[in-house]
C-alpha cells in the first residue's frame, strides 16, 4: 500500500509538469537577407552598375 501511495505521488506530480508546458509560439515572419531590397540604390552606386559616366539621371532630386 505504500508503495502504490508513492507511484501514485510521482505520476500526479509528473502529470503536473506536463500540463503547465507553454504553447507552441507562432513563427517569425522570415528576415529580408538582401537589404537592397528595402532601400533604393544610391545614385553613385546605380551610375557604376548601368557604366554611365554622369549619375544625374539616376537622382531625380538633384536638379540643377
Amino acid at each position: 500500500m505504500k508503495y502504490i501511495r508513492i507511484y501514485l505521488a510521482i505520476v500526479v506530480f509528473s502529470l503536473s509538469f506536463i500540463e503547465c508546458a507553454a504553447p507552441p509560439r507562432p513563427p517569425r515572419p522570415p528576415h529580408p537577407s538582401n537589404r537592397s531590397a528595402l532601400k533604393p540604390m544610391p545614385p553613385g552606386q546605380a551610375k557604376k552598375v548601368f557604366g554611365t559616366k554622369s549619375a544625374k539621371p539616376f537622382a531625380p532630386g538633384q536638379n540643377k
